[in-house]
C-alpha cells in the first residue's frame, strides 16, 4: 500500500512539473508590449518574417526591448530569436525553440545606437545601427 501511494504522488509530482513548464514564461505576455514589461513600452520599428513573425523593436525612454513575436504558427514549436546590442556595450540574445515568442532581450541605452533583430526558422533579419538618441 506505501509503494502504491508513493508511485502515485510521484506521478501527481511529474503531472504538476508538467503543467508548468508548459505555462512557462513564453505563454505569460498576450502582446510584445506585455512580454517587455507593460504600458510604458512603444513599439519604433519592426521587421516582419512574411506572415510567420514579427521582431519589434520597443522603447520607454531609456531601455530598448526586442521580442521576436509568432503569429502564423504560435503554439507550434519553432526556433525564434531575438537580440540586441547598444552600441559600444554587450548584446544580448534570446534563441531557442519556442511556441509563442523570443524574448523580452533588454538594453539601457539612452543616446545611443542599437543594433537589432530576430530569426525565425531558417530566416534571419538584423538592422544596421540605428535609432540613436
Amino acid at each position: 500500500m506505501i509503494k502504491r501511494s508513493a508511485t502515485l504522488s510521484l506521478g501527481l509530482a511529474a503531472a504538476l512539473a508538467a503543467s508548468v513548464t508548459l505555462s512557462g514564461p513564453a505563454a505569460a505576455a498576450s502582446t510584445p508590449i506585455g512580454a517587455c514589461g507593460g504600458g510604458s513600452y512603444h513599439v519604433i520599428d519592426s521587421h516582419a518574417f512574411g506572415s510567420s513573425a514579427v521582431t519589434y523593436l520597443l522603447y520607454n525612454g531609456t531601455t530598448n526591448c526586442v521580442v521576436t513575436w509568432k503569429t502564423g504558427a504560435a503554439g507550434n514549436t519553432t526556433w525564434v530569436r531575438a537580440v540586441i546590442w547598444p552600441y559600444g556595450g554587450e548584446g544580448k540574445v534570446d534563441a531557442d525553440y519556442y511556441r509563442y515568442y523570443a524574448g523580452p532581450v533588454k538594453v539601457n541605452a539612452p543616446g545611443k545606437c542599437v543594433k537589432w533583430g530576430g530569426s525565425y526558422g531558417g530566416s534571419w533579419w538584423e538592422s544596421g545601427w540605428e535609432h540613436c538618441g
